[in-house]
């Protein structure tokens, strides 16, 4: 299971909504506050090229994969997992 980092600060709506979607998928995460922790904030912009939040990082044993703002279509690209070649389909 990849780690899920989610860089956020205070105030910030897309954060907030960010976290809604995660929890609705039951996706464990990391919050991070780039306000209350400096190194968080160094973090994010040295380690993940962002300079916005919501920034989530996905991390697996090979890579780290950097989303910036809040954008539904593309977390689920990378959040959900792949359908099952064993699946059927209902009819």
């Amino acid at each position: 299971m990849p780690r899920v980092l989610l860089f956020t600060q205070p105030g910030c709506l897309s954060c907030e909504l960010m976290k809604i979607f995660l929890e609705a998928k039951g996706i464990a995460f990391e919050e991070r506050d780039i306000v209350a922790d400096p190194e968080a904030r160094r973090e994010m912009t040295d380690q993940h090229d962002s300079t916005e939040t919501p920034t989530l990082v996905i991390v697996s044993a090979e890579t780290a994969e950097v989303i910036v703002g809040f954008d539904p279509v593309r977390l689920d690209q990378y959040l959900d997992p792949a359908p099952s070649s064993d699946s059927v389909p209902e009819i």
